[in-house]
């Protein structure tokens, strides 16, 4: 399902998600409650300073447009509350809507860091069993809730990054060699070490962006 979120609507969706399981006794949210949790400097990235007005506009098309946040209201009380239906809408299990939340509040991540941040939420045994998560994240039809994105330099894991909105840039831009083939030129025709490199970093860029639009037209 391709929800095509804005990172407002990702923070909100993601800071109900988490609420709801770590701190269920002051769940659904009220709209200062979810100000605060969207706000919050710890396990999210990056930190934002985001205004009531903000957040209910947010809401707004969460509730409206996309039907992912409905209200509630308990016996006796006046103030409006929030929760999210990701669970039913998408047809999410336990362990995919906690790694879903993860990626939601930090972006993209390698299954080791999904492991021991979304632990908190629900227990993973490795980071291959989160593995398995984000494969079935990024297998479902006909849109997948989830991508692998090209392995960045100097790292041994690849990131994963929801795709119920854009997909983040800074994934991509990372690409290694060879998710992007770099063409030596002849030893006898080669440009000087400069214009070698730009043209390096040219073909590259192209294949990036080829790649970012199969994936935003996937």
């Amino acid at each position: 399902m391709r929800l095509n979120l804005t990172a407002l609507e990702a923070r909100i969706l993601g800071a109900l998600i988490e609420k709801e399981i770590t701190t269920p006794d002051y769940y659904p949210l009220t709209l200062n409650g979810l100000v605060a949790a969207c706000n919050q400097k710890n396990n999210r990235e990056p930190a934002l300073q985001l205004s009531t007005d903000e957040i209910a506009k947010g809401l707004a098309a969460l509730q409206y447009d996309k039907k992912l946040v409905a209200t509630f209201s308990g016996v006796g009380s006046r103030v409006v509350k929030y929760t999210h239906r990701l669970m039913e809408t998408l047809g999410l299990d336990s362990p995919e809507l906690a790694i879903l939340c993860e990626l939601l509040l930090r972006g993209p991540q390698t299954p080791g860091e999904l492991r021991g941040r979304a632990s908190r939420m629900h227990p993973f045994a490795s980071p291959a069993e989160v593995k398995i998560v984000l494969d079935a994240l990024a297998a479902r039809q006909p849109d997948p809730y989830a991508v692998e994105l090209p392995r960045a330099a100097g790292c041994k894991e690849n990131r994963f990054a929801q795709t119920l909105g854009d997909v983040p840039l800074e994934g991509l831009r990372s690409a290694p060699a060879s998710a992007a083939p770099v063409r030596a030129a002849p030893a006898g025709d080669r440009a000087p070490g400069g214009e070698d490199r730009i043209r390096a970093l040219e073909e590259r860029l192209a294949a990036i962006e080829a790649q970012l639009a199969e994936l935003r037209g996937g």
